[in-house]
């Protein structure tokens, strides 16, 4: 059962917050509280303890800040990785105050199940929130729309994007941050038959055709990092 329909059985998604700052850590942890089918069982104050309790609490998801003790860079993101490799089954979601391909990259670099990364003002959206913490639990992944544009942006003149029409953009944009093939319609006034046809185009000219994952989405936004050869 995945974590949508165990919530919708009355199985409340179980999350750890992880935030250095405590009035963050609180009033986020507070606001997720009172949100039907959410359960906080746990928040930590850095990687270490955050590791601590995922081991101790087994949660449906994580979500963490990026920067954390010690040197306030990346901590967010190895342990998001560790977290990944120990528990394949808890799906995580960090969060960064700035848009940061680099650690966007860094993050998905080793596969993109079960991850999530969205800029901090998404938690003024709680729905945002809650979706994202949903979809990588069950396996999936998503990315901030403000990192996809980035992302895209600075590859705009590189390998397999230049065979990209402008509408097949469009629609990677759409679907790298996670939105399925009816959200992506509506967004971009397109039949969903037109939406599959352009996602198809996207697949075949990235070479994901037989990539079975759900995930070739977010997979297709990394190739465009990788068809250059580097991504600093």
């Amino acid at each position: 059962m995945d974590s949508l329909a165990a919530t919708v059985a009355g199985m409340a998604l179980r999350v750890i917050f992880a935030d250095d700052n405590y009035l963050v850590r609180e009033g986020v942890s507070a606001l997720l509280a009172e949100v039907d089918g959410i359960d906080v069982v746990d928040t930590a104050a850095d990687p270490h303890s955050l590791i601590k309790s995922v081991a101790e609490n087994s949660p449906d998801a994580v979500l963490t800040d990026i920067r954390m003790p010690p040197t306030h860079t990346n901590e967010g993101i190895q342990a998001a990785k560790r977290i990944r490799a120990e528990h394949p089954d808890i799906g995580v979601v960090v969060l960064s105050q700035y848009v940061e391909e680099d650690y966007a990259f860094e993050l998905l670099a080793d596969g993109v199940a079960g991850m999530g990364y969205l800029l901090k003002e998404r938690v003024s959206d709680l729905d945002e929130v809650v979706r994202a913490l949903h979809e990588v639990a069950r396996g999936g992944s998503v990315l901030d729309p403000k990192v996809v544009e980035a992302l895209l942006a600075r590859k705009a003149g590189d390998g397999p994007l230049l065979g990209l029409t402008d509408r097949e953009r469009d629609v990677l944009q759409e679907m790298a941050t996670g939105r399925n093939n009816a959200t992506i319609a509506k967004a971009l006034f397109m039949s969903h038959r037109a939406v599959e046809k352009h996602i198809g185009s996207v697949f075949q000219k990235l070479g994901l055709v037989d990539e079975q994952d759900v995930n070739r989405r977010v997979m297709a936004v990394l190739a465009y990092l990788e068809a250059s050869g580097s991504t600093r």
